[in-house]
């Protein structure tokens, strides 16, 4: 199993806990852990109507699964006249962004941002230089104050 194929199973593993996954079998059925969020999705907007929730996403990645996630639970991502690129906005129930989608999101994101800093790490040794720490924090110099 290659990394990618690694990180894939990482991510399903990280749907089935978030749609409350019980047993082995449920965490191995991809589509009935979607259904059950979705299921939990339509019962919480009977008590909790869906808001306007506007997200600011870091870098595209975050962004592209983000909207992948909100896509994925029916949920109609858009960005307003004039919003930056990395703005998403949604319309959806307080309890889920809380209880579901934010943690969710969050889980994933980190996930899938340790995978692409090991890979750019490893491109970055291999074709520019094999040191790629961050630069040493040093006094200001040839300034007077």
């Amino acid at each position: 199993m290659d990394d990618s194929e690694k990180l894939i199973e990482k991510m399903k593993l990280i749907e089935a806990l978030h749609s409350g996954a019980t047993t082995p079998g449920e965490k191995q059925a991809a589509e009935n852990a979607l259904q059950k969020i979705k299921d939990r999705l339509d019962q919480i907007k009977k008590v909790d109507p869906p808001v306007e929730y506007k997200f600011s996403m870091q870098n595209i990645w975050s962004r592209r699964i983000f909207l992948a996630l909100l896509r994925r639970y029916d949920l109609k991502p858009y960005r307003r006249f004039r919003q930056r690129y990395t703005t998403v906005m949604v319309m959806v129930s307080k309890t889920f962004v809380e209880e579901t989608l934010w943690p969710q999101f969050l889980a994933l994101d980190k996930e899938l941002t340790a995978h692409l800093n090991e890979i750019a790490d490893k491109i970055i040794r291999r074709a520019v230089f094999d040191d790629s720490s961050e630069a040493e924090e040093v006094q200001a110099i040839g300034f007077e104050e």
